[in-house]
């Protein structure tokens, strides 16, 4: 499985960079770091994951789709894991830092 992860200066200077990303096979599972505002103004951070099947098309194009065939489930719950096993630990990691 493969696990990448982007350098901390590239992050700065996209929006809305992957913080990271898991893979098996065409399978992958994306953590994604958003920062966003409340009503009163005060911005916190927010992370979701993406879960996405690569193929080829007709034409030889690849293309992304959210739908999964039912051999894709083993891979997607594995990459599903990891991408929970690192949120876990982040946000242990970001608790034990603002203590």
């Amino acid at each position: 499985m493969e696990n990448t992860q982007n350098q901390p200066s590239q992050e700065k200077e996209a929006h809305n960079v992957p913080e990271k990303r898991f893979s098996t096979g065409a399978i992958s599972a994306t953590v994604w770091k958003n920062s966003t505002r409340n009503k009163e103004g005060t911005v916190f951070e927010t992370r979701s994951v993406s879960l996405q099947r690569r193929y080829t098309d007709k034409s030889g194009k690849w293309q992304t789709s959210s739908s999964l065939r039912v051999n894709d489930l083993p891979r997607a719950a594995l990459v599903l894991e990891e991408a929970y096993k690192f949120l876990v630990l982040q946000e242990k990691s970001e608790s034990a830092q603002s203590a």
